[in-house]
């Protein structure tokens, strides 16, 4: 009645623990056990053979079939890893016969999601192939519910809006795991820098509630004749131990500009934390022998080709995202 007022809330019941049937990519078989180790009475994993012919092209055999049928009417966990074309394709031919199979829900864990750069054109007869890969995934058949597409940090936010119809995108981070690493007293950081105002728009929020009184340091590229050099925009880092935060890093070049500028600043020390290792052109430039210029270089696992092949007593923390993955499953 009058005088009195109401709050919206949504209140959702709670849903118990779905038990999923997970096929994987060999990529991502240690992810998968790590998942069955977790919590076995929720996850179960079928190893799948996944062969060639002589003339190249597959011979798979998906687990979890014979000698009896555990994909019929199961909720399916299938983890991906889309690194080169011919894995993409094998793999699309695996979830094509999946979702034939009558299951009960398909979810497709994607941590990197290797596209999303390539998501516009600029000069017609260039393909942007991240429409392709999500017309790929809108056009599997229908299990009834969508299939989820999980996503880590997704480079490009508008990407998952082309998906539609029989696939949605499900976006997720991995920034609470560098902030629970940055919590630990002996990470010495006392400052946050992004190599971009993009990076700081997307990013910036999620530590600000947890890290206060840390200074927010912004890099940024001006035109210095015919070149473009990274400066700081905003911000000041002196005395500081830096971290610079983006979602993923390639040949590395902008990452080590802005380090370089953020040392010229008056840092004490910079590190570096991406969630995505793509690494096309190795990754020596960042080791400590070659004068790398992070004092720590934290990446997720997501792309575990490449993760999977760095040293281990260099500057580089791998971290793993199975706890996440977990969490976010739901």
């Amino acid at each position: 009645g009058q005088g009195h007022t109401t709050s919206m809330k949504t209140i959702y019941a709670e849903v118990p623990d779905r038990h999923y049937q997970i096929i994987a990519h060999p990529a991502q078989e240690e992810l998968a056990l790590k998942l069955v180790k977790h919590d076995p009475k929720r996850f179960t994993y079928h190893p799948t053979n996944w062969s060639k012919f002589k003339d190249g092209t597959d011979n798979i055999e998906v687990g979890g079939f014979n000698p009896v049928n555990y994909i019929r009417g199961a909720h399916v966990l299938f983890l991906a890893s889309f690194h080169n074309n011919d894995v993409t394709l094998s793999q699309f031919h695996v979830l094509n016969m999946l979702c034939e199979s009558f299951v009960e829900t398909m979810t497709v864990a994607l941590p990197y999601y290797p596209t999303g750069t390539m998501e516009r054109v600029v000069r017609e007869g260039q393909v942007a192939t991240a429409s392709t890969l999500a017309r790929l995934f809108s056009n599997l058949p229908r299990v009834g519910k969508p299939i989820r597409v999980m996503v880590y940090d997704l480079h490009t936010l508008q990407n998952r809006f082309y998906l539609s119809g029989n696939a949605l995108a499900s976006l997720h981070t991995a920034i609470p795991l560098l902030i629970n690493e940055l919590r630990n007293p002996e990470s010495n950081i006392t400052c946050i820098a992004f190599p971009d105002e993009g990076a700081c728009k997307r990013f910036s929020t999620l530590f600000s509630s947890e890290f206060p009184d840390w200074p927010v340091v912004t890099c940024g590229k001006i035109r210095d004749g015919d070149r473009r050099v990274v400066t700081i925009q905003d911000g000041d880092p002196k005395d500081r131990h830096v971290i610079i935060v983006d979602d993923l890093v390639q040949t590395g070049g902008t990452l080590v500009e802005c380090a370089n500028a953020i040392k010229a600043a008056g840092a004490l020390s910079v590190s570096a934390f991406v969630t995505h290792a793509v690494f096309p052109s190795g990754w020596d430039r960042f080791a400590r022998e070659h004068g790398g210029p992070f004092k720590k270089f934290y990446i997720t696992n997501s792309n575990p080709m490449v993760t999977d092949k760095l040293p281990h007593d260099d500057c580089f923390q791998v971290l793993d995202l199975t706890n996440i993955i977990i969490a976010d499953l739901g």
